[in-house]
């Protein structure tokens, strides 16, 4: 296994992760919260996506999937166009509503440009510097790594979420 294959492997479980957490559920489902102020199943894979694709896009130089393929206008949400969750309110996270299939499709298209880009990069790609906002500055190894983490940790939420349901 190289390194191109190891992230490729951990964005997979997310996609993996995150369909499963979808399949066959509501939107009525997708949004209940189990606390007032707690995410809802919509609210943690629009998140984890946007996550991706903002830092995937951003170190790749790539568009945002979001915008690049008009995400943001078929989920037509009352945020502006650069917003991926970070922070948002309990108000914020309430109105993230979409279906099954639009969030699926939106993780998916996701999956397929972030693979895109790792597939083509080695172990020396991941010294480089994307971000020098921290002490010590940020690599790509570090920033992937980062997203892969993120990733997992809110699929697992949203399968915990989805858990309640029953």
């Amino acid at each position: 296994m190289n390194t191109a294959d190891l992230l490729i492997d951990g964005f997979g479980r997310s996609l993996e992760g995150g369909t499963a957490a979808l399949e066959g559920l509501t939107e009525q489902q997708l949004t209940h919260r189990p606390g007032p102020e707690a995410n809802s199943i919509a609210w943690l894979l629009w998140h984890l996506t946007r996550v991706q694709d903002d830092h995937v896009a951003d170190v790749a130089e790539l568009e945002q999937v979001w915008t690049a393929q008009g995400f943001v206008e078929r989920f037509a949400l009352p945020f502006p166009p650069d917003d991926t969750g970070y922070g948002h309110s309990s108000e914020q996270v309430g109105a993230v509503r979409a279906d099954a299939g639009l969030l699926a499709a939106y993780l998916a298209a996701v999956h397929e440009q972030t693979v895109g880009y790792v597939a083509g990069l080695g172990d020396a790609d991941l010294d480089r510097v994307v971000d020098t906002r921290w002490d010590p500055a940020v690599t790509l190894g570090v920033r992937l790594v980062s997203v892969v983490d993120d990733c997992a940790q809110h699929v697992g939420q949203a399968a915990y979420v989805r858990g309640l349901l029953a």
